[in-house]
């Protein structure tokens, strides 16, 4: 039974959880002011903290992970720690006879050091801020590819860090890089739908609903990761209703997946700095529109395989991009449905084009045009960085 104090607590943390959230959304991501995102994760953690007293352990958890979603750095550790708490009880993990007052000491305890971060940090400003631009929030799927090049992506096997440095970094051209990801606990763990429900079942997540993140239809949602996997199982998705996890930093927020991973030693070739890792899951048909990426990129094929058209960046202008300022990175061209009278250069356009393997690497040049779409149930990494400091191109 809720105590009448208790209710006051409940709607004083979720007002202040929607006055938050309101400053978020008051114009361009880039622009809100950071302490805002504080703000919107202290809110989450007293909101969870009222669930999960009560026993809604979900609704707690989906609330910690808007925290992590939304929030700010300053309370990531918190909020962290809290979601270890949180996922335990999910997972049945008994708690003694005291358990409550323990469970409630113990967010009183995480919560007061939450708060002493938040007041010295109210004027620290987030670099990384950008890092969420909407602009980059993509779910994408795609129509039958035409097989129209006439040169592949090269396939060299365990590349030599001094080969891929000299032979493609420099150089500026893709190159696919096979037996590189033999020692990745995530080749055998996320074949298994079991293991990724175990893990992050429970996680709320954003997905990305519709053909593409160029058409009207588009939207996102936020789901479970267990209701995105029985999307992906279900097989009957068409175009307006397809589902994709697409450009997120899971490995960020779910620390279990992210041991699953290595990051690519070829990512430090050349004194660079890494920028995101971000994830790519969805089921067969989900596509990236042709678009181009500011930072070096490797992309790690997990599971599943990717059909993969590219074009150099010294052709962009004949790739007709968008004139917004937001899709300036995408092109007008529907590569499933070229309208040679609107766009007439693109059909005598030289590309080269791949179908990256499970287990395979592709390494993508900044500013080299791709399209990408799923043959099968895709689960993908890709590793952005960028040049040294001291380099001409930085």
């Amino acid at each position: 039974m809720i105590t009448q104090s208790a209710a006051g607590d409940s709607r004083a943390a979720e007002a202040a959880k929607e006055m938050a959230w309101e400053q978020l959304h008051s114009g361009p991501w880039h622009s809100v002011v950071p302490i805002w995102r504080d703000a919107y994760a202290m809110a989450c953690l007293y909101v969870a903290k009222i669930h999960y007293s009560s026993g809604e352990f979900n609704l707690a958890l989906k609330a910690l992970d808007m925290g992590l979603i939304m929030g700010g750095f300053t309370l990531r550790d918190d909020l962290n720690l809290c979601i270890g708490k949180v996922s335990s009880a999910l997972r049945g993990e008994a708690f003694s006879d005291n358990g409550e007052s323990r469970r409630n000491s113990q967010w009183r305890m995480d919560l007061n050091m939450a708060e002493v971060r938040v007041i010295n940090c109210k004027l620290r400003l987030y670099e990384c801020m950008n890092n969420f631009d909407a602009k980059y929030l993509k779910v994408l799927r795609l129509l039958p590819v035409k097989s129209l090049s006439c040169k592949t992506v090269g396939k060299k096997s365990s590349l030599s860090l001094e080969g891929f440095l000299q032979d493609h970094l420099i150089s500026g051209f893709p190159v696919i890089i096979s037996n590189s990801m033999t020692h990745w606990p995530a080749k055998d763990r996320w074949n298994d739908m079991n293991y990724l429900k175990k893990v992050a079942g429970f996680r709320t997540v954003p997905v990305e609903v519709g053909k593409n993140y160029l058409c009207s239809e588009w939207k996102q949602e936020l789901i479970t990761f267990s209701e995105f996997l029985e999307r992906i199982q279900s097989n009957d998705c068409s175009n307006a209703d397809m589902s994709y996890l697409a450009q997120h930093q899971l490995f960020e927020q779910i620390q279990e997946l992210k041991q699953d991973i290595v990051i690519p030693d070829y990512c430090f070739v050349g004194g660079g700095e890494m920028r995101s890792i971000n994830a790519w899951f969805g089921p067969p048909g989900t596509v990236t529109p042709l678009h181009h990426d500011p930072h070096h990129n490797i992309l790690a094929q997990v599971v599943g395989r990717k059909y993969i058209r590219l074009y150099p960046a010294s052709i962009s202008e004949e790739l007709y991009p968008h004139s917004e300022t937001m899709l300036s990175n995408s092109s007008q061209v529907d590569l499933d449905n070229i309208d040679d009278k609107e766009f007439p250069k693109v059909l005598d356009l030289e590309f080269v084009d791949c179908i990256l393997e499970e287990g395979e690497m592709l390494y993508i040049p900044p500013k080299w045009w791709h399209y990408v779409r799923s043959l099968t149930t895709s689960f993908s990494v890709s590793f952005w960085w960028s040049d040294a400091p001291n380099s001409p191109d930085s």
